[in-house]
């Protein structure tokens, strides 16, 4: 077992520090979101102390996706910053148990029943003599990204005929779904008339939240996305790449317009932000903050109506989407490398 396998596995090292928790604290959930898992008990002194579990994103000169790694902060700064391997470390020492890596990382692959080549050396395959071995419990599941209402086209339905999930979103996109009804509204030149076809024509969704009907009264409960609009972009396929590359606002998709020159962002709002007096920022408010900074970091105007939770999201074909690898639900295979055929420069 190698550690770039087992930290592939695991979600870059949070599924590990999960196993460790559980261990001690059994009914605990770590609840996940974008790069950031929350506050959390301390597994290695289990006495109470939290540690604050994240993803840190590490950038490489001429890598244009940057590398994940799960690390750890005890609150009280009682250990070290670290990666999950340190946190395994300190977990065992504390119980008497000096582990090498290889001994640390076979350990935790055979507590976690993750198998690389049929390696493992503390579940060694069985003997015709022996018995057939129990199968290995189920592995816990990540929490299921936040979903967002789906509406069938015309734009007057205002109904939702369902729940989707961002991957499910990615998969329309990159379907040839609506390729014809797409590649048609952008040879219509009058903007009138290409309104009214897209209003006709294209599926939509609320990134905000799921609603009984489209308008913030009904809205069932909130995302936590929101979907940023960029009209008349010069290089959509370039902001989409560097959108996906931001540092500082967690991507979750990211596609052109259906016009084909403008971009849809949709952002995990960060829920660690309040206004000076502690009170939670309000929709609107966060939408200020993301069209602020889309204007000084890549010099872009956001649509104002994005600051309407209610606000629809027309679904176009873009087979360039992109999708956040964080968002991936099941065993679906997503090459997120492929949509980076031009150049973020």
């Amino acid at each position: 077992m190698t550690k770039e396998y087992l930290l592939q596995k695991t979600l870059y090292g949070v599924q590990i520090m999960n196993h460790l928790i559980r261990k001690e604290y059994p009914d605990h959930i770590m609840h996940i979101k974008g790069d950031e898992c929350g506050d959390n008990p301390d597994p290695v002194f289990a006495a109470g102390e939290v540690i604050h579990i994240y993803v840190e994103k590490t950038y490489t000169p001429g890598v244009k996706l940057p590398a994940r790694t799960a690390k750890f902060h005890f609150m009280g700064e009682t250990l070290p910053d670290g990666d999950a391997l340190a946190l395994a470390t300190a977990y065992y020492h504390e119980r008497g148990e000096d582990l090498t890596e290889q001994q640390l990382i076979d350990r935790l692959a055979a507590e976690m029943y993750i198998h690389e080549q049929d390696y493992n050396p503390y579940h060694p395959a069985p003997s015709i003599e022996e018995p057939e071995q129990p199968k290995a419990p189920e592995q816990p599941k990540m929490p299921p990204a936040p979903k967002m209402s789906f509406f069938r086209r015309p734009i007057r339905n205002t109904r939702p005929c369902r729940e989707a999930s961002p991957q499910d979103i990615f998969k329309y996109l990159t379907s040839d779904y609506v390729k014809k009804e797409t590649e048609y509204l952008r040879t219509i030149k009058d903007g009138k008339a290409r309104s009214k076809y897209k209003a006709e024509h294209l599926d939509y969704i609320t990134p905000g939240g799921i609603f009984r009907s489209r308008k913030e009264s009904d809205l069932v409960k909130a995302s936590g996305y929101m979907v940023i609009d960029f009209d008349d972009i010069p290089d959509p396929d370039g902001l989409v790449i560097k959108l996906a590359q931001d540092d500082n606002f967690e991507t979750v998709l990211a596609f052109k317009s259906p016009s084909g020159d403008g971009v849809k962002w949709v952002v995990a709002l960060p829920l660690n932000i309040a206004k000076p007096d502690g009170t939670p920022l309000t929709y609107g408010e966060y939408f200020t903050i993301l069209s602020n900074y889309s204007r000084k970091t890549y010099g872009v105007e956001a649509d104002p109506s994005g600051k309407d939770i209610c606000r629809a999201c027309f679904l176009p074909y873009d087979p360039h989407a992109f999708l956040n690898p964080l968002y991936l639900e099941d065993n679906y295979t997503y090459d997120f490398t492929r949509f980076l055929h031009g150049s973020a420069q």
